[in-house]
Order: C-alpha cells, then structure tokens, then sequence
C-alpha cells in the first residue's frame, strides 16, 4: 500500500507540473472559444492533482512513511510546505481569470482576456512553475535527511 500511495503522490504532481506547462502554451496567444474550454479542463486537472498531491502527502506522512515526527523537524519538508501553499494561493489568480470565461462561453461567445491580465496569468504560472521546481529539490533533499533539525 505504501508503494501504491507513492506512485500516486509522484503521479499526480507530475499531472500538476503538466497541467501549468500546458496552461503556459495555451495561455500563449489570442484566446478563441477552444482554448478557452481547453483551459478551464486544465486548470480543474491542475487543482485535481494538487488535491491528490496534498493527500497523498498528508497520507504518506500520517501512515506510510518515517511518521509525522521526522517530517516535522525537517527544514526541507517545511520549506517544501511553504512552497505548496504558495503555489495553491498564486494558483487562485488564473482560476479567477479562467471562470470568468465561462458565462461567454455557455452563450456560445468567445471569451477575451485583457493583455494585462494574460501576461499576469502567464507570469503567475511561470512563478508556481518555477516554485515545484524548488518544491522537487526540498523532496530531494528532505529525501536524504539533509535538513533533520537537531539530527
């Protein structure tokens, strides 16, 4: 089981960093009505996979690995929090951006994103992109032990 619950944490944080490239790509042009549908099935895939990352984790941590104690007084699993939260808050911003196209759409519209609020969008995914990065390199180093507060 703990393998299972493994796979499916890596899994669906391999979803969510392809969920953000995938929205960097269509968030590259002019947006038309495919697009936009398109976008709104990536960014619900996207907060899908952050759900499951986050249970996973949660599940990993309470029941099948070194326990909460370990991962508590480890810098790297707390810096590796902190970028999780992060991400999930920045992530609001372009859900925000994207539902608002929804009413355009159902009336058979196509939705237009404002320049200035597409190139936030944009620089916003590049930002939670750049921050799983780092969240990868806490796992790796959180991984080793490196960061055992008081080990």
């Amino acid at each position: 089981m703990s393998a299972c619950v493994a796979f499916l944490h890596f899994l669906a944080a391999f979803a969510l960093f392809a969920a953000l490239a995938v929205e960097l790509m269509l968030t590259r042009g002019t947006l038309d009505a495919v697009t936009a549908r398109r976008l709104l099935v990536v960014d619900g895939v996207f907060g899908i996979s952050a759900t499951v990352v986050l249970l996973a984790g949660i599940a990993r941590v309470l029941w099948f690995a070194k326990g909460p104690a370990y991962y508590l007084h480890d810098i790297y699993f707390i810096a590796k929090m902190a970028l999780f939260a992060a991400i999930g808050l920045l992530s609001i911003y372009p859900t925000l951006q994207f539902l608002r196209m929804r009413p355009v759409l159902r009336q058979g519209g196509t939705p237009a994103l404002h320049p200035a609020h597409q190139r936030r969008v944009r620089l916003v995914i590049h930002v939670e992109a750049t921050l799983v990065v780092l969240m990868i390199l806490c796992a790796s180093l959180m991984a080793r032990g490196v960061g055992v507060i008081g080990g």
